[in-house]
């Protein structure tokens, strides 16, 4: 554990990023899965899962959970799914 009080505000502080992280990595998973799902079985609804999916991975990038070029990549090739 840590000693020093600066220590163990960066270890609270820690604990609590951690946990809004996987949360947000979650619903980004949950999204992704929704989308492929729906591009399988043809639903029409496709187009606003896409917009929802990026925005949501873009935002999860501007905040530090992912990196930029991770996100990029990933709206990348959910669009080169949905086209395909």
């Amino acid at each position: 554990m840590a000693n020093h009080k600066s220590a163990k505000k960066r270890a609270k502080q820690s604990q609590v990023r951690r946990l809004r992280n996987r949360s947000v990595k979650t619903t980004l998973k949950n999204l992704e899965k929704n989308l492929r799902a729906a591009k399988e079985q043809g639903s029409e609804n496709k187009d606003e899962l896409l917009r929802k999916t990026q925005s949501a991975i873009q935002k999860a990038a501007k905040k530090g959970v992912l990196h930029q070029k991770t996100a990029s990549r990933k709206i990348s090739r959910l669009f080169k799914f949905i086209n395909a």
